[in-house]
């Protein structure tokens, strides 16, 4: 589309498909992967100073927020869902919790020395986005960006995470957008696998925003290949124990 008409286009789609998570905590809690230990220990190990208050932004039912509170530190978890902060202020209830949004942060400025984005970041604007937590970090703060994408180096995760539709796995050039108030961010890549079975990966796909926004026949044409893929074609049996390979993704930035 060209001229602003592409922009425009990309925000309303963006809104549209982030809106999948409003609901659906408990389920997604259930099925989604944590974050490797390394990417947290890489992030504090850039900070200028002890981090002694971090803010994890777009933090749904708290996956990330689970490696900050190993820490001794202050937590505040944000996100737009009501229902995902619910499951998030079960497991940790000792993390403050605000509904909002990496735009519009209900924080005082110059109050975190840590702000983590956890696989929302491509939810938000980046540059609104970057603006905002900017003010809300100290000097020298470290923004974080942390992906967890399928390893689709290995051929047959290639092709499951083409039938999960899981479109979000970046290429080799991938940089992400980031606001002039921060350092040109660096990145770190752990590899790990997630511990599940071939109906653990079916229900994952359940959580997945392109599923969520499906209708009923496209939603079963998705199970019905995942079925024949990973019992009939890959021949793994009904609970067998399996490894689902991941990359996580860890970009950092410092406040200017």
């Amino acid at each position: 589309m060209a001229g602003t008409g592409g922009p425009v286009f990309d925000a309303q789609r963006r809104q549209h498909m982030a809106t999948a998570f409003l609901v659906g905590g408990n389920h997604y809690h259930k099925v989604r992967p944590g974050y490797p230990q390394e990417s947290l220990s890489w992030l504090e190990d850039s900070s200028p100073r002890p981090v002694h208050d971090a803010v994890d932004i777009g933090a749904g039912t708290g996956k990330y927020t689970q490696l900050l509170a190993q820490r001794q530190w202050s937590i505040t978890a944000v996100d737009p869902s009501a229902d995902m902060l619910a499951q998030l202020a079960a497991d940790l209830p000792a993390a403050t919790t605000m509904v909002g949004t990496a735009e519009s942060l209900e924080l005082s400025a110059e109050s975190m020395d840590l702000a983590v984005v956890a696989q929302a970041w491509h939810w938000c604007d980046p540059l609104a986005a970057s603006t905002e937590i900017a003010r809300v970090l100290r000097p020298g703060g470290v923004l974080g960006l942390v992906w967890n994408q399928l390893d689709v180096g290995l051929p047959w995760v290639h092709r499951l995470a083409r039938i999960m539709h899981a479109g979000d796995v970046h290429k080799p050039d991938f940089r992400p957008t980031i606001g002039p108030e921060f350092t040109a961010a660096e990145a770190q890549e752990t590899h790990w696998a997630q511990q599940l079975t071939p109906e653990g990966i079916m229900e994952l796909t359940k959580s997945r925003s392109y599923y969520l926004k499906a209708n009923e026949q496209v939603r079963d044409k998705v199970m019905s290949n995942l079925r024949w893929y990973l019992f009939e074609h890959l021949g793994h049996t009904p609970g067998e124990a399996m490894e689902l390979p991941y990359t996580s993704q860890t970009w950092r930035a410092t406040k200017r």
